[in-house]
């Protein structure tokens, strides 16, 4: 990894001390000032512009020599149910199986996106689904397989220490590629929907960790810092490859995914058939009002954390770092 990535990639241990002995001083219940400032402090440390900007310039370097981010050491035998606060302990027990059956179906996602990728940019392909043989079979994994596959492990054992035994879990099945004769419009449409599910990721892991100390924040901040380093990277590759998409292009998208589930409800893959999902599997009609509210607050205060890193995406800098783009729009 470069030696920027080195300087400038948080670790959970550093950036919590702060926040930890704000936890500490406090009652297990949280107000809403207390929720927001804790989700405005995560979003500072964690999504800063220059993490932002030193996991996209990371990129090309994985293209060359793929290599994992690390993990700190996580302190199992500490983590207990004490260490959830303002929150209702099976709320965080429920929201942790939904990610669970969620992340499990890594190899889907990550087949179907090296499809799509694999005619317009095989480096790319490559690092999100590895390397298939003539016959299709999977011979290495992806960058990006072999950093999301260790999230099921954990979150599995994160569950059932908490819950003092193992979820029982409904299977999900990702959707297949499904190419329409046009690789440019499929791409940016899948393209679309993984920022969406990784900035969703985002968004869940920081604000559970509004509501988690100790080991169990750790935990927490590893799988976080994991989904901004991969939205970060797949953001700025579609920047970079459809430099003249538009929110006109992007407006016609999400449209067409309304028109979709609205004549065919059981569609699989559009952006409102995961949002409705997701809905559903995180026990989202079971939050209280409080965490509905601070939710939405996290996504805006992630989005807006990345919005303003993408108005300083200028066309130069992008093909600094990953060369002259196809211009496929």
């Amino acid at each position: 990894m470069n030696d920027s990535a080195t300087l400038s990639q948080p670790t959970a241990q550093h950036l919590d001390q702060p926040i930890e002995a704000k936890l500490n001083a406090q009652s297990p219940t949280l107000s809403l000032h207390q929720s927001f400032q804790q989700i405005r402090d995560l979003v500072q440390q964690y999504l800063r512009a220059d993490i932002l900007r030193d996991r996209l310039a990371d990129l090309p370097l994985q293209w060359q020599t793929p290599r994992p981010r690390p993990w700190q050491k996580i302190r199992w035998t500490e983590i207990n149910r004490e260490q959830i606060i303002g929150l209702e302990a099976d709320i965080f027990l429920l929201i942790l199986k939904g990610a669970i059956e969620t992340e499990t179906p890594i190899r889907g996602y990550t087949q179907a996106s090296r499809q799509y990728l694999t005619k317009l940019h095989p480096a790319m392909a490559e690092f999100v689904g590895g390397t298939v043989d003539e016959n299709g079979h999977l011979v290495r994994l992806g960058l990006w397989e072999l950093e999301e596959k260790r999230h099921t492990p954990v979150l599995t054992k994160l569950y059932t220490q908490l819950a003092g035994q193992p979820p029982v879990l409904k299977p999900h099945v990702a959707r297949p590629y499904q190419p329409t004769g046009d690789p440019y419009q499929d791409l940016y449409r899948h393209g679309l929907h993984r920022v969406a599910t990784e900035y969703g990721a985002t968004c869940l892991y920081l604000w559970l960790m509004v509501y988690a100390t100790g080991a169990l924040r750790t935990v927490l901040a590893e799988l976080l810092m994991d989904e901004i380093n991969h939205m970060t990277k797949f953001w700025g590759f579609g920047r970079w490859l459809f430099p003249t998409a538009s929110l006109l292009s992007l407006a016609q998208i999400l449209m067409r995914a309304f028109y979709e589930k609205l004549h065919n409800p059981h569609r699989q893959g559009s952006l409102c058939h995961t949002l409705h999902r997701m809905k559903k599997v995180l026990g989202w009609p079971q939050w209280s009002w409080q965490h509905r509210l601070t939710f939405l607050y996290a996504l805006g205060q992630v989005m807006k954390c990345l919005w303003q890193w993408n108005q300083g995406l200028t066309s130069a800098e992008l093909q600094r770092l990953l060369g002259q783009p196809l211009n496929p729009m």
